[in-house]
Order: C-alpha cells, then structure tokens, then sequence
C-alpha cells in the first residue's frame, strides 16, 4: 500500500453575476501529480440553481461543467486543451476567470486515494 501524496484542488463555482460576487459550488477539480491522477467531478442541483440565478439556462451551464470534466479527463473530443499534459490541463482548468463558472483559490493536502479524496471533498464543498 502506498503512502499519503500531496494534491491540489480548486471548488468550481457558478458565478451568475460576477459583478456580485455571490457564488453556488457546484463541482471539485483535483490534481495528484505523484498518482497521475486529474479528475473533475460536479453536481448541478437544478431547482437550487433556478433559485439561486433565476433565467439561467440549466443545460447549458451543464453543458459547461460536462466539458470541464472532459477536460480534466484528457478526452480527445473536448479540444485542444484536453491533449496538454495532465499538469497543464489542471493549471488551465484552475485558471482565475470572470466567466459565470470559475473556480476557487488552489488549496493543497495529503491523500492515499484521490478517488475516494475527490469524493470526500463533493460531499463536503457541494452536496
């Protein structure tokens, strides 16, 4: 059995209106470079989101986090971005941006399993 590893995540957050500042969690990047491991795992709570930003088109903000999580994955078909090194996608994905989706400040820990660590931290940052 291997020992704890260092990772990084960043919260990925809906922004409806960034002049507001006011946000909805919404997902979990994580980057485990000792493990190769980069995933992005979300949940869009529809009825929370038609409170929280009410006009926002649903699907197409699912359309978005569905492409971050195609990204993180390294899927071909999501574009060039996808192709980059798992470093690099992590780093773009993780990127500051004044886009209605955004993510938080990078913070770090230690895991043994980035899986059951992304998991953790969804039921804790967004469920």
């Amino acid at each position: 059995m291997r020992g704890s590893e260092p990772f990084q995540y960043a919260i990925v957050r809906i922004v409806p209106r960034v002049e507001r500042g006011e946000c909805m969690n919404v997902g979990v990047v994580l980057f485990c470079r000792p493990r190769r491991y980069l995933a992005a795992r979300t949940a869009l709570d529809e009825a929370r989101l038609a409170a929280f930003a009410p006009g926002l088109d649903a699907a197409e903000v699912r359309s978005h986090l569905d492409a971050l999580a195609r990204i993180a994955g390294g899927d071909a078909g999501a574009g060039p971005v996808a192709r980059l090194e798992q470093s690099e996608r992590f780093h773009w994905l993780v990127a500051p941006s004044s886009t209605m989706i955004q993510t938080s400040a990078v913070h770090t820990g230690l895991c043994e399993d980035p899986d059951e660590t992304l998991e953790r931290l969804m039921e804790k940052l967004v469920a």
